[in-house]
């Protein structure tokens, strides 16, 4: 909606208790595939949720259609203004997760996802180089939070970490400590790294006993803290 100045006012984009997108500057860092387990997990934890694929590549959907279908819906809106067409979709489904395209080669997209999501997760990788490519993510963050009605929240999720558990030493305590001091908050959650979900592209998931299903009861606990 337009202002007297011509601005674009803020919009109050979400209907569901739980909207989540999955956000960083490059490709490669787990988005899709948290996408898609997180989806599970929530659909296993008793929700209905919508897995929106926001990116050109379309690789959820194509993972939907090798594995048969997924017990959910899964759209693609490779478009930029998802914001305004996800309720569209919605029905009465309980949650939504939104699988966006790397911010440098498709802003407008995912800037556009941004604005609808109610938590942004970033997927990290406990290494030196991925720690080094957060500083631009804070200011795409600020940038898309003057567009909202509402602030969303955001927290790192570490991605591909060497051990299961969480650590007080070694490099992913350490990437936990330094993503800490700037400034992101860190779930206490992390993804190991295992065949278990490299390999799953294109094949049936079932989130039971994985991490992810650990992954969705926090973001379903913040969800109540909010």
């Amino acid at each position: 909606m337009a202002t007297e100045t011509g601005r674009s006012s803020p919009l109050l984009s979400v209907l569901v208790p739980l909207s989540c997108a999955f956000v960083n500057l490059k490709p490669g860092v787990g988005k899709t595939t948290s996408a898609v387990w997180l989806a599970h997990a929530l659909y296993e934890s008793g929700m209905s949720p919508l897995l929106v694929d926001g990116d050109p590549a379309a690789s959820a959907l194509r993972w939907s259609e090798l594995a048969g279908g997924f017990p959910f819906p899964v759209i693609a809106l490779p478009v930029g203004d998802v914001h305004r067409r996800v309720n569209d979709f919605l029905g009465d489904r309980q949650a939504v997760v939104l699988d966006a395209p790397q911010l440098e080669d498709h802003p407008r997209i995912t800037r556009s996802i941004m604005r609808y999501a109610g938590e942004w997760i970033v997927p990290v990788t406990p290494a030196p180089i991925e720690l080094d490519r957060m500083a631009p993510i804070r200011g795409e963050m600020a940038d898309v939070q003057s567009l909202r009605a509402e602030p969303a929240r955001s927290a790192v999720l570490l991605n591909r970490t060497n051990r299961p558990d969480a650590t007080r030493t070694g490099p992913d305590a350490d990437a936990r400590e330094a993503l800490t001091e700037q400034g992101f908050e860190v779930l206490e959650t992390q993804i190991a790294r295992l065949d278990l979900y490299a390999q799953s592209f294109g094949n049936p998931v079932q989130a039971k006993g994985s991490a992810y299903m650990d992954f969705a009861e926090e973001l379903m606990k913040r969800q109540d803290e909010v």
